[in-house]
Formats: structure tokens, sequence, C-alpha cells
């Protein structure tokens, strides 16, 4: 089994900024107001937390409670209004902005595994472990709609009118949001374990799918599409795999983060196939991140992420952390973001000639020819 235990001790190899004060247990999930820098936990010792992010530093603003632990988080598309479930199988809603107390809005027979507002329908989407998946008028008791899963729901990601629910035993059903009633497709996952995160291509026509087997899958849902699917190997040290926790994308540039339980997050380009940038690994897991709303701030979880059960909990030893990157812009940025003008074309050429020049120069160099048989950043597949 994959363990952390060859790690420095060094707590934030990465110098990021860390939010205080510490939750009391282990992050299961982060989420940006999509209107300003609020930043909402929630975690195993039943909490939802809320800090503002100003300036550099971090200020607690509010917190309230559930009965058992919180397992996901999402935030009303006005940024006045957070939404949490978990294993007491109800969804809170917290009116965070007006300083207003946390209601009941929904319920399932089982713990709620995944949570998402949807201003395009006004209604709540909530998937649990009792293989159904619910919308919710918050206005009223009952849900306006239950789908049946084939499974319990393991991850979801919407971006209208796509939605993608994973389930236990690699199912993966497709919605489209304007029939939400009826299932689009319904595929196996090109991944060969569980499921463990979903992300819906900012341009809705597929998604990326990650798993425990420290692999991500690319997949559209276009049948005409396929050839474009791929999937690569990440967050694996040696004969060490780990689980792929945690799927972004930037929400200016489109390239995308992985988070895994190596305690490593990765920037990648789907459409070059490259990995743009590798952090430093953390000394325990990171279960969850989130980027906010603009792409300046990338926040991430470093605690234990119960891949090794209750057993192999240490609560003395064990320390939480939530950490906020700012993301250089070449980390994020895709070639495919480069717009050609007619006035820069003379510069570009003059430009890819200088660096066949300086290519032609170094690769005659001994150590060059060293760095050429190391290998690139291309991802592994």
């Amino acid at each position: 089994m994959a363990s952390l235990t060859g790690l420095t001790a060094n707590p934030n190899p990465n110098k990021s900024f860390e939010i205080l004060p510490n939750p009391g247990d282990s992050v299961s999930s982060l989420s940006f107001s999509p209107k300003s820098n609020l930043l909402v936990a929630t975690s195993w010792d039943n909490q939802v937390r809320c800090w503002e992010i100003v300036g550099g530093n971090s200020q607690p603003k509010a917190s309230i409670s559930h009965d058992q632990p919180v397992l996901c988080s999402a935030w009303k598309d006005d940024g006045t209004t957070v939404f949490s479930g978990g294993c007491d199988k109800q969804v809170k809603m917290w009116p965070l902005l007006s300083g207003g107390q946390p209601q009941t809005v929904a319920m399932h027979d089982a713990p709620v595994k995944e949570i998402a507002w949807v201003p395009q329908m006004n209604l709540l989407v909530s998937g649990s472990w009792d293989k159904t998946l619910r919308y919710w008028d918050t206005r009223q008791a009952n849900p306006v709609h239950i789908q049946q899963l084939p499974e319990r729901c393991y991850a979801l990601t919407v971006n209208y009118p796509l939605m993608i629910v994973g389930t236990a035993d690699r199912n993966l059903v497709v919605f489209n949001l304007q029939n939400p009633q009826t299932e689009f497709k319904r595929i196996q996952s090109p991944l060969k374990y569980q499921t463990r995160c979903l992300a819906a291509f900012p341009d809705q026509q597929g998604f990326l799918v990650g798993s425990i087997e420290g692999r991500v899958g690319v997949h559209h849902i276009d049948d005409s599409q396929q050839s474009k699917n791929f999937t690569f190997k990440c967050h694996r040290e040696g004969n060490d795999i780990f689980s792929v926790n945690s799927l972004n994308f930037h929400p200016v540039h489109h390239t995308f983060a992985t988070a895994g339980s190596d305690g490593a997050f990765n920037f990648w380009d789907k459409d070059s196939k490259q990995r743009l940038k590798a952090f430093s690994r953390c000394p325990l897991p990171i279960p969850c991140s989130a980027f906010n709303s603009d792409g300046s701030i990338f926040a991430y979880a470093v605690c234990y992420d119960w891949s090794r059960g209750a057993e192999n909990h240490n609560p003395a030893a064990a320390k939480t952390s939530i950490y906020l990157h700012s993301p250089q812009v070449s980390s994020v940025y895709s070639i495919h973001d480069i717009e050609i003008h007619p006035s820069n074309v003379y510069f570009i050429i003059f430009g890819i000639e200088h660096l066949f020049f300086l290519l032609n120069r170094n690769l005659r160099s001994k150590e060059s020819r060293g760095l050429r048989q190391a290998g690139s950043d291309s991802i592994p597949t």
C-alpha cells in the first residue's frame, strides 16, 4: 500500500499561505464563493467554516455545525448562500452573508456525498449513497424529482447543461439538464478502478475522471470525438500508486489541477497533453482543492484522507491544514490561449528562428544530450 512515511517533515514545502485557525479534523471539501474570496471548508468534525481572504490574510468569518461529519459544499450563484451535506443525511442551506441561521432543505436515506446549485434551473441537486439523485426547490419540503442511480453516488460535476454523476461499480451517468429526468448516456469509466472525482470541461463537450489508481481519464461525450479520448498516469512514486482526489479546471485558462493522496498537486493542459507544473509533495494527502473565481488563488487541504481506515488515524499526531497558492501565469497558461495578430507575425517568425538557433547550439553540448536522455513533462499514458 502506498505510504507517505518516507517524506520529509516539512509541512509546507511549497511555501503556500496557511489559513488559520486550522480545522479540528480532516477537510472533505473546499468551495470558493463565485462572487468574492470567501472560502468554505467542510470537515469530519461536523463543521462548516468560512474564511475571508483579503490582501494575503485570512479572517475567520463564521461557522455552523452538522450532527455528523460533513462531506460536501456548494455556493449559490449570487454568493450569498452556502449549501452543505454529509453523514447526517441532510443538506443545510446557510444564508451566510445575511447572518441568518441554517435550515435543512434536503433529506436522503443515506449520507449525502455531493451537492451542486444549478442557477439555470434555480434548483439544488444532491447525490447520495442511497443510490438516488434528487432535485430540490429550496422553498419546498419534498424533492421536485428523484432520479434513481445504478449505485451509490461517489462524485458529481455540473457545467450546465452537462452533468455527470460517478457511482460505485465505475458507472458514469451523463445528464442533459435541459431534460433532467432522463439519462442522456451511461458509460463505464475508462479507468479500471473506483471513481474518485470528476470535472466537466469548460466547453461542456466532455469531462475528466480521476480514480484511486493514480490515473486520469479525458473523455468526450460525442461519439464522433472518441479519438480524442485518452488516460494518463499521475500521482505515482516508483511502485507506489496514490488516489487522485480532486480535479479543478482553471476558470480563465481552462487548464486543470490534480491533487492526490501522495500529498502533491500538479497543473496540466489536456489539449497539448503536457504537465505545466509539478509541485513538491506535502507530508500528508491532499483530499480536496479549489480555484477561486478568477483563478488567482488555488486552495488545497493537507490532512489524513481516511484512505487507510480509522485504525491508521492518530488524532493526537495528525494536523489538518488549508493552504493558499498563487499560481504563476506560466503554470496555468496554455499555449492554446495565444492569439496571433497579423502585426505580430514578423516577431513570431523571428522568435521561432532564434529559438531554433539556440536549440541547435545547445543540442551540440554534452549537457543538453544528458538532459534529452532524462525525458520531458509530456503526459505519460
